[in-house]
């Protein structure tokens, strides 16, 4: 699915370059390599605090408490995503609250947060999945109409842009009040081991969230605030800021593998491409960046989605289901407040969804092979 050793071979130099001059100073946590990879973050994103952390999914879980919501407030957040999202409510005492997604971009429904909205609703956590922002025109506009935050999980979209109304543009991440990312190494900017960051344009906010992510200090043995031990070390940091200048490229790699496969698969039926939000309509282009494809994910109707899998599989051709459940779904996640009626779009694309290679590796020769071999399935 991921060929990092591709990636690796292309960036060797630098990256072997700045691990060992980590290794040299051995500054291993929070040393110079973290505040300068957190600079040049800051600059590319165009925000005006960068929190490196551990995780990905410590980052939402820190977003979350320096917002300072309390056991028992609602969160509302997508259904079809990975657990980690819903996982860091759970764990704080909030409530999770699931709604279903659009079929087209798998991004959250914009009328079921309306739907979902109670008295002790606090926030909404769109996930920007697979690689291209949520409605967040229409988000902002309801967080602003109720009294909410909005905490954008970023992990899938980091160098997607934003286009508003307006036509202003922003990075995915730094549209809410606090974002949050992951750099796991599979992932479009990826460290060779755990990573995160959480992005916020407010400055008391960012004070509060450097405390927390280190044991709650901000001087020495001085504890202000509950805090959690979650740091990004240094040699993962300057992993990340060695890629970080590469991940336009590595972005634009990705689209343009999307766009190849896209353009083998668009006179067969029975599978559903992705489709661009945010005003891009369907098609693929050299100047569009909404869309970094972190997953290129395909629909597959009226033929055996788990048949195609195992006829990928036995042919050398990695693939992903991403998700097979949903989260509602889920033994840890399962409450009597949910209707099934209320998942109709989940439900279907648990059934339909299949997940391609994609990185920055790929030629046309695999992509051919890979195209190739689906098409002949389905066409039996």
């Amino acid at each position: 699915m991921v060929d990092l050793k591709g990636q690796y071979n292309d960036i060797k130099d630098v990256v072997n370059a700045s691990i060992e001059h980590v290794i040299e100073n051995t500054s291993f946590i929070n040393g110079p390599k973290v505040h300068e990879f957190q600079k040049n973050l800051e600059n590319y994103l165009g925000v005006k605090h960068v929190i490196p952390c551990a995780n990905g999914t410590d980052a939402l879980q820190i977003a979350m408490m320096g917002l300072g919501l309390k056991p028992g407030d609602e969160v509302i957040t997508a259904d079809f995503t990975f657990a980690a999202t819903v996982e860091v409510i759970a764990l704080l005492n909030l409530t999770p609250v699931l709604v279903d997604v659009n079929p087209d971009d798998f991004n959250i429904n914009i009328e079921a947060i309306e739907n979902a909205i109670t008295p002790k609703t606090k926030a909404i956590v769109p996930v920007h999945l697979f690689g291209q922002c949520a409605n967040m025109d229409a988000i902002l506009k309801i967080a602003k109409a109720h009294n909410l935050f909005v905490i954008e999980d970023n992990a899938q979209a980091i160098g997607a842009n934003y286009k508003f109304k307006d036509g202003t543009k922003a990075k995915a991440g730094t549209i809410g009040d606090v974002g949050a990312t992951s750099f796991f190494p599979s992932k479009n900017l990826g460290a060779y081991g755990d990573g995160g960051a959480i992005f916020t344009n407010n400055d008391a906010l960012a004070h509060t969230i450097r405390g927390i992510v280190n044991h709650g200090m901000y001087e020495r043995y001085h504890h202000d605030v509950v805090g959690v031990n979650s740091r990004l070390d240094s040699i993962q940091a300057a992993v990340l800021d060695a890629k970080l200048p590469k991940l336009n490229a590595y972005n634009t790699a990705r689209q343009h593998a999307a766009k190849k496969y896209n353009d083998a698969f668009k006179t067969i039926e029975a599978i559903i491409t992705p489709k661009l939000a945010n005003g891009c309509g369907e098609t693929i282009c050299d100047t569009c960046d909404c869309h970094v494809f972190h997953q290129y994910t395909l629909r597959i109707k009226g033929a055996d989605r788990d048949a195609l899998v195992k006829h990928l599989n036995a042919n050398g051709i990695p693939c992903g289901v991403y998700y097979p459940i949903p989260l509602h779904k889920q033994k840890a996640y399962v409450d009597d407040r949910y209707n099934e009626a209320d998942f109709p779009v989940t439900n279907t694309l648990v059934q339909e969804v299949i997940s391609l290679p994609m990185h920055t590796e790929l030629d046309d020769a695999q992509i051919d092979f890979i195209t190739t071999t689906i098409i002949n399935f389905i066409n039996g």
